[in-house]
């Protein structure tokens, strides 16, 4: 029945669902990229419609591309090297955890070392354009945003790292060209936005936006290229972008910011539905069920408690306090989504392994809104409070171990 409608009906009712649909189930603190992902579930395996089909294919691309072009452009270099001691201690925790739940995912699972690695990654790398994005709802302080924020980026910048070398660490020859690729984009993106500020800017104002989507599309496609996917090459941009930032104000600028992550919110949507798309029915089986919750009764205590613990060592905060910032870092739902696919297409895991890693997913995005009572997110610029002048004075206590009180408002 559905086949027979005309191809621009179906968009239109594509538009209207994944536009309007997430925007009245957001009452029942259901996060738009759950309703997008669940829409695309419907659609393909469910109705047969939109299975391969380019146009939402492409528009799912600019989705994640531009999600992590964000992400990359809000890293606030100044911000980990200030607190870099607290940062270092928590990205230590976390590589130590990253590899005792790696050797249990193998020993679990029966899997080789690099699918144990990214199973890892899948189930602690937050999420950090969707948590960017929910923080405003919250009702959260600025410090406690501020952490969170500085935490989340710090966390999946090691995970990019660590999920590029695992992807590529099959080979040594493999590994080398594709680090001496990417060094080399590294190398070469200043000098290409340079060039474009000298001789471009001042002859075609107002370009830096159209610039910056297309520069991060096409390094997008060369990471892809290189097997780790298109989010590793859109981040990068986005990093050169704000360490530019000097020389070219307006491509790192907040008015960038905010224009990315409208131009996201436009696309972001596409790419959940286009993940449901790829979803079978075999995924979500009974036998998913059990690595669903498994993965949930280990990791996310393990998640929460990491993050506390830390804080009430070396911070001095209440257990309480120290969940209000590990709560709202607990969402996956990009980095797992695109490391599950990758898991699919490269290594061919189970189905139920799969589809118990979506379920995971999913629970994780969902956790912050039900404890914090707050609306879901639904792809819009967040509002965080900014630190006033106590609460700037508390940070830069606890950078050099004082102990300030630590309560948040």
């Amino acid at each position: 029945m559905f086949a027979d409608l005309p191809a621009e009906l179906t968009y239109v009712a594509l538009l209207f669902g994944l536009f309007v649909v997430p925007r009245m189930l957001q009452r029942f603190r259901i996060p738009a990229a759950v309703t997008s992902l669940a829409l695309g579930a419907a659609a393909g395996p469910g109705l047969g419609l939109f299975l391969h089909d380019p146009t939402v294919t492409l528009l799912s691309t600019l989705g994640i591309v531009s999600l992590f072009l964000f992400a990359g452009l809000d890293v606030e270099v100044e911000d980990l090297k200030r607190e870099r001691r607290v940062i270092a201690e928590h990205l230590a925790v976390r590589a130590v955890a990253l590899g005792v739940v790696a050797v249990a995912a193998g020993y679990a699972l029966a899997v080789e070392g690099r699918v144990a690695v990214l199973v890892a990654l899948a189930l602690l790398t937050p999420s950090a354009g969707f948590i960017l994005d929910s923080l405003g709802g919250l009702g959260l302080s600025g410090r406690a945003s501020f952490w969170i924020r500085t935490k989340t980026i710090a966390t999946e910048l090691v995970a990019l790292a660590a999920m590029f070398v695992t992807l590529q660490s099959a080979t040594a020859k493999g590994l080398a060209i594709s680090a001496v690729v990417l060094a080399a984009m590294v190398v070469v993106l200043p000098t290409i936005f340079r060039a474009f500020a000298h001789f471009v800017v001042p002859h075609a104002p107002k370009t830096e936006f159209a610039f910056l989507i297309m520069v991060a599309v096409v390094c997008a496609f060369v990471t892809r290229e290189l097997g780790v996917y298109y989010l590793v090459g859109a981040f990068v941009v986005g990093m050169v972008a704000q360490r530019f930032r000097s020389q070219l104000p307006a491509m790192a600028s907040e008015k960038m910011l905010t224009a990315v992550e409208a131009f996201a919110s436009i696309f972001v949507p596409f790419y959940f539905f286009h993940a449901g798309l790829v979803l079978n029915r075999d995924d979500f089986s009974v036998a998913a069920l059990p690595y669903g919750a498994g993965f949930l009764v280990v990791a996310v205590p393990l998640r929460l408690a990491l993050v506390s613990l830390h804080r009430k060592v070396r911070l001095g905060e209440g257990f309480r306090e120290g969940l209000i910032v590990a709560v709202p870092m607990l969402p996956t739902l990009v980095f797992t989504l695109v490391i599950a696919q990758i898991l699919r297409e490269l290594f061919s895991v189970p189905p139920a392994v799969f589809g118990g890693l979506i379920i995971y997913a999913l629970v994780t995005t969902m956790i912050p809104s039900f404890v914090f009572r707050a609306p879901a997110p639904a792809f819009e610029s967040p509002q965080i409070l900014p630190l006033d002048p106590e609460q700037a004075r508390l940070i830069a206590s606890e950078q050099t171990g004082g102990t300030a009180d630590s309560r948040l408002t």
